[in-house]
């Protein structure tokens, strides 16, 4: 299971620790959803999510204020006696002794946001979700192209590096060389990015090792990109028969996500870069609405109609 440490959360969401006493050092967050415990706090602990961090906002403030000592001592009780891997207070609410003197005793670590509560919750769901999420790596080449996340697949040295240089030449941004991360963010969304040791990098075959960051500038590489198109180049077959038209659309799936595919033959003469470039703005403009192919199909029916007409006359 994937997992955060604490610490990295408090140092991004920029939290303030309220219980430095507490060694928060193996504590791990391991769901990237919240719960606001406005049920627990009036007493319903059936189907409590534990496991994840507990929100407090000002109506949760407002009621734990509002109970007598004795009921607030069983509540909290009740509530800190969990694996809750911490309570972030919102709007730079701070709990009371009692909550915290319970809190410390059963290691759960208290924090404070000077956010409010919505847009507390909003930035940790979208941040825990892209670190917490499902992840392969798979062999190939993510570059940004117009825009478009464009995945470059295909055996070693079948030119995907060459490609990826020659795009960065015409003013696109690496996104990394040979081995990509993949994370699930949404049924709709995979997010690209670089391991840190090859990030930035890319190895041609001949020259060695190239720091593209270093050679074009900060404007040529980008750390990640959803994946919205993948090119998958293989050699040249003269037996087989290429898509011609692109009227249905292909697809492979990653992580249970589907992706639209092409499968773009090699030969000697094909700028791979200038076909790269196409697909992606030819990809760009079916999701505004035009199809090229249909179109072009569009165009024959009418042809085929018109002559069938002039001929009866």
């Amino acid at each position: 299971m994937a997992s955060i440490s604490l610490t990295k959360v408090i140092e991004k969401m920029k939290w303030e620790n309220l219980t430095p006493e507490i060694d928060i050092s193996k504590i791990k967050v391991t769901q990237p959803d919240i719960n606001r415990p406005a049920l627990q706090m009036a007493g319903y602990f059936e189907h409590f999510a534990a496991t994840r961090l507990q929100i407090i906002g000002f109506v949760e403030y407002s009621y734990m204020n509002s109970l007598d000592e004795e009921t607030k001592k069983e509540i909290y009780e009740k509530l800190l006696n969990n694996p809750i891997p911490g309570v972030v207070f919102c709007r730079e609410l701070y709990p009371d002794e009692l909550f915290k003197e319970i809190a410390m005793k059963h290691g759960v670590p208290i924090l404070m946001s000077k956010k409010a509560t919505s847009a507390c919750m909003a930035e940790i769901i979208r941040w825990l979700n892209v670190k917490l999420a499902p992840c392969i790596s798979v062999h190939g080449v993510l570059v940004d192209v117009y825009g478009e996340g464009v995945l470059i697949t295909g055996e070693s040295g079948i030119g995907k590096s060459e490609a990826a240089l020659e795009l960065v030449k015409r003013g696109h941004r690496l996104v990394t060389d040979d081995v990509v991360e993949l994370r699930r963010v949404s049924d709709d969304t995979l997010i690209g990015s670089a391991p840190d040791i090859t990030k930035h990098f890319i190895e041609l075959r001949g020259i060695g090792i190239v720091d593209i960051k270093a050679l074009y500038g900060a404007s040529s590489v980008k750390d990640t990109q959803s994946i919205d198109l993948v090119i998958r180049l293989e050699d040249w077959d003269r037996d087989k028969e290429y898509d011609r038209l692109g009227l249905e659309e292909e697809y492979t799936e990653y992580l249970g996500n589907k992706v639209v595919c092409h499968n773009i033959p090699v030969r000697p003469g094909r700028n791979l870069a200038v076909i790269c470039e196409s697909a992606a703005v030819n990809h760009r403009q079916k999701k505004m609405g035009y199809n090229a192919a249909q179109e072009l199909y569009h165009r024959v029916q009418n042809s085929l109609a018109k002559k069938r007409d002039e001929d009866e006359e």
